[in-house]
């Protein structure tokens, strides 16, 4: 009896949790737009042909993907008002849609890293996680939160082949989404990850947090709208940042792992609408 009322009890306690999880994942190809666990491509490259061009996961605040390519950047999805939206408009709602109150693709990665994308450092030069011998994409939801990896193999680098798995989980009720990046290989590497940027944006510098704010050249979107960008990380895990002219390139130390942290928020929220705002939530 006491086993049965464990079991019931462990058993309401998991359905409360699936109830408050406001996380989500999303991958598919657009051939179909049937829901994946997983997806390989011995090319690396389904830009073209995934949805949404790559692994999404989403929380309440924000969605995020990986660019299922040589790019492998993060890419953000911001929206106007906290609720889970990928699986009904797929990224890219409509103009009318957007005016009713959904999200939209505000931002613009273009040739960078995105926010908090993670690349490699030959000591010299970024070097991008490409050509691979097998690219894969997997999505993950869990009781309280959702994660996506891309899982990038052979990637030459320093003479050698490695492979390089990235994964980014998203919490329900916090806004703030961790960047994990692993070396799969017996010797350290050096990672290299960042902010993106654009012309006219505000930037906020500090030990620790590197943040944006302002509009993205985006063409997508209904309208134009300031979007907010921050990554939080570990100065001690870096030995050095570089300014390239469209990002903050953050160089970290020989390593088999990396964690750091990426925020975004939107001036058409209700409480977290401007630059101020922003980094007022991000030093509290």
């Amino acid at each position: 009896m006491r086993r049965l009322a464990i079991l019931l009890f462990a058993l309401i306690l998991f359905a409360q949790m699936q109830a408050q999880n406001k996380t989500d994942v999303s991958l598919f190809m657009r051939s179909d737009s049937l829901q994946q666990a997983e997806i390989s491509s011995e090319s690396g490259d389904l830009y073209n042909t995934i949805g949404h061009h790559g692994p999404a996961v989403e929380n309440e605040w924000m969605a995020l993907r990986i660019y299922f390519s040589e790019k492998a950047a993060i890419d953000v999805y911001s929206k106007a008002k906290p609720q889970l939206e990928l699986k009904e408009k797929e990224w890219y709602p409509s103009a009318e849609d957007q005016k009713e109150g959904w999200g939209a693709d505000y931002y613009k990665a273009g040739e960078t890293l995105g926010l908090g994308g993670v690349r490699l450092w030959d000591g010299e030069k970024v070097v991008r996680l490409n050509p691979v011998s097998n690219r894969t994409a997997r999505v993950v939801k869990e009781p309280t939160c959702s994660y996506m990896e891309m899982l990038s193999e052979d990637v030459p680098y320093k003479g050698k082949k490695v492979d390089v798995l990235v994964r980014v989980t998203v919490y329900s009720g916090d806004r703030n989404a961790k960047v994990e990046a692993f070396a799969l290989t017996d010797d350290p590497v050096q990672f290299v990850t960042g902010i993106n940027y654009h012309k006219g944006q505000e930037i906020y510098k500090k030990a620790g947090l590197i943040a944006a704010w302002g509009l993205h050249p985006e063409d997508v979107a209904a309208e134009s709208v300031d979007i907010g960008g921050a990554i939080m990380y570990n100065p001690a895990d870096f030995v050095k940042t570089e300014d390239d002219g469209t990002q903050f390139l953050l160089v970290s130390k020989p390593a088999k792992q990396l964690t750091t942290w990426v925020s975004s928020a939107c001036g058409r929220e209700a409480e977290i609408n401007t630059m101020k705002k922003f980094i007022g939530f991000l030093e509290k």
